[in-house]
């Protein structure tokens, strides 16, 4: 489905959206209003605001959206105006710039595996600063600038995340084994906002490091959350990786699986459609990739009628 048929679809949940024009040019009162594009703006949110009342949406934060201190805030701004709607988020961040850097800062070499930063005890140690102590802190406290919403928390705590090793080779990094949303489902009938940090621990006590995709997975999964929401460096779903103008705008998970059969998604963003698929298998109802580059993006793809990402659905 592109972008046109995408709008198309929204609108048909949407009726109140179509009374945007019929209001603007509704004679003498319409002149009342000096700026139409904030009030088709408004309109526009007002369905989505309803229908999303009281659900459960789970964004993972990360890419430039978490480097950039302008994206940053407006991130935040997003998520509290989210929550002042009625619904309720669920942040799940990462932060491996950020702990390349601190890294580099020690002094620490990195070595990497297929890909992937090898976690030794030293390395995890930093893991858990940075995570817990510097990127954790600096959400939640960006998010309360706008309200005291946001508490901040890792897989840790409560026994959120179960982990184990995901290969010696890796040292301490780790893959959900299972999720006890207990202290999540607590926090949000508190309405308070709950943001995580991906480290979990074994039935021991042992500490990993986790993938944030895969947490933010796992969780919207435990919980039955509406919708999922990655925050990417891409524009969403392309045919075309050089053309952004390619970007599908909704697609089932039968057909991102043929795209991913015939060789059209490529590269990383394989494991990413994958996640997508698994996580509306196991109950999640609807997955965004939404461009992190973009100001304001979660307010666009949810509350208007084109969406800005790809929404993959049942």
């Amino acid at each position: 489905m592109n972008e046109s048929q995408r709008a198309e679809s929204k609108r048909a949940e949407s009726p109140q959206a179509q009374q945007t024009t019929e209001l603007s040019t509704a004679g003498p009162s319409a002149g009342v209003v000096d700026q139409p594009d904030v009030v088709e703006v408004l309109l526009q949110a007002l369905p989505y605001i309803q229908r999303f009342s009281n659900t459960i949406m789970v964004i993972k934060f990360g890419g430039n959206a978490m480097s950039s201190p302008e994206l940053f805030e407006q991130f935040a701004q997003d998520v509290v105006l989210m929550h002042s709607v009625g619904i309720k988020p669920v942040v799940v961040h990462g932060g491996g710039p950020q702990i390349g850097e601190w890294l580099r800062k020690i002094g620490k070499s990195t070595e990497f595996v297929d890909g992937q930063r090898v976690n030794d005890a030293e390395t995890l140690e930093i893991v858990q600063m940075v995570l817990m102590g510097k990127v954790n802190s600096e959400i939640v406290s960006a998010l309360n600038v706008h309200a005291p919403v946001a508490v901040g928390l890792s897989g840790q705590d409560a026994g959120l995340i179960e982990a184990a090793a995901r290969h010696p080779e890796l040292g301490f990094v780790g893959d959900v084994t299972s999720v006890d949303p207990n202290i999540v489902q607590r926090l949000l009938a508190l309405e308070l906002i709950p943001v995580i940090a991906t480290v979990g621990s074994d039935s021991e006590g042992q500490a990993y490091n986790i993938n944030a995709d895969a947490v933010a997975s796992a969780i919207a999964e435990a919980l039955g959350a509406a919708k999922l929401l990655f925050l990417t460096d891409v524009a969403g779903l392309l045919t075309d990786v050089n053309d952004e103008a390619s970007l599908i705008a909704q697609v089932s998970v039968a057909e991102a699986a043929a795209l991913i059969e015939s060789g059209v998604v490529t590269g990383g963003m394989i494991p990413k459609i994958n996640g997508c698929i698994e996580a509306i298998d196991n109950g999640v109802s609807e997955v965004h990739l939404i461009d992190g580059r973009r100001p304001h993006v979660l307010l666009q793809e949810l509350f208007t009628d084109q969406g800005v990402g790809t929404m993959v659905t049942r």
